[in-house]
């Protein structure tokens, strides 16, 4: 039987074929079990996928405790997000949904051992999503922290089905603090000579489409509306998932701005991805360190400008911006 196998699924076996570390393998792996077609004649290829995702499942682990406290991820894609919650609140679930990454997932507590990450597309660019262990008071691992201290951005998830909805996200907040982190729903005081380190943090309620979710869902905005801000979503209905990537999207204060060679059409297929308030010089530099230098003018099309519109080195970029350099 034909297996059709989609040029998506035959770039990411490429990149499965030159990757050199476990890491990178399962990466590879995960692209190519979501990019393949799910039909009968895919099943052997699926399996075989899945039995060399679990090998390299057990070598990483070995390595994890080998490092102990060195334990990191490596970043990719526009910004890289930590996930957060205690046992069974549904983030390996949310993450697998939002990414169509297959992530190990449980009824019993403690299914993750060890970070996964996974990327999830926003349009046209891609955010990195690392799946932790729990965050409990029973048990949790001494290097979480230390991973969500250095991500971007933090998403609090919380089982809205359950009777401890509220119970969950205080649990996660206090263990968190416990570790010296501190997650905030507005802007984090980033002074380097603070005792506690701020991450901005944003908290998807999962499983709205249970009884009761509506219900915790009010209760949760009652209690923690001024302080983060609430998305609810169903992995199994699809609910909010479109709403929830925009959102963490626009969390981490990010534009892309698409580059437009003169005398040719703009490459909107490949964005450049800088943070808000970036100016001109900033999207120079990114692009090419003789650009920076070298810049004479540009002219920049976009939302709220005038088509083809001159600006200096200090013009700040919004989101879409279309540019054109010359030197």
């Amino acid at each position: 039987m034909p297996t059709n196998l989609t040029p998506e699924f035959r770039h990411a076996e490429q990149e499965y074929k030159r990757a050199s570390t476990p890491e990178e393998k399962t990466a590879a792996l995960k692209q190519m079990l979501s990019t393949i077609p799910k039909h009968k004649g895919t099943e052997k290829m699926q399996a075989d996928i899945k039995r060399r995702l679990a090998k390299l499942k057990d070598e990483i682990r070995q390595q994890t405790k080998k490092r102990g406290f060195s334990i990191h991820v490596d970043r990719e894609g526009a910004g890289q997000v930590t996930i957060v919650g205690p046992p069974n609140s549904g983030k390996s679930s949310l993450i697998a949904s939002l990414s169509g990454v297959e992530l190990e997932i449980a009824a019993y507590p403690f299914t993750t051992q060890c970070p996964h990450p996974a990327m999830m597309a926003f349009e046209d660019v891609q955010i990195q999503l690392v799946d932790l262990p729990p965050v409990s008071r029973l048990h949790t691992e001494s290097w979480v922290a230390g991973i969500v201290r250095i991500s971007d951005l933090v998403v609090i998830v919380v089982d809205l089905g359950a009777d401890d909805a509220l119970e969950q996200v205080e649990e996660t907040l206090e263990v968190l603090e416990a570790s010296k982190v501190r997650l905030v729903g507005g802007e984090p005081n980033s002074e380097p000579w603070a005792s506690i380190v701020e991450k901005p943090a944003l908290m998807i309620g999962t499983k709205c489409d249970l009884s009761g979710g509506p219900d915790n869902a009010a209760a949760l905005s009652e209690l923690y509306g001024d302080r983060f801000e609430l998305l609810t979503v169903s992995a199994e209905t699809g609910e909010g998932l479109d709403e929830a990537r925009r959102h963490v999207f626009q969390r981490l204060k990010l534009i892309r701005v698409y580059s437009k060679p003169p005398h040719h059409e703009a490459e909107l297929d490949r964005p450049y991805v800088l943070a808000e308030g970036s100016s001109l010089q900033d999207f120079a530099s990114l692009v090419h360190k003789d650009f920076a230098e070298k810049l004479k003018f540009a002219r920049v099309w976009g939302e709220g400008k005038y088509d083809g519109q001159r600006i200096n080195r200090d013009f700040v970029l919004s989101d879409r911006d279309v540019v054109e350099l010359h030197i």
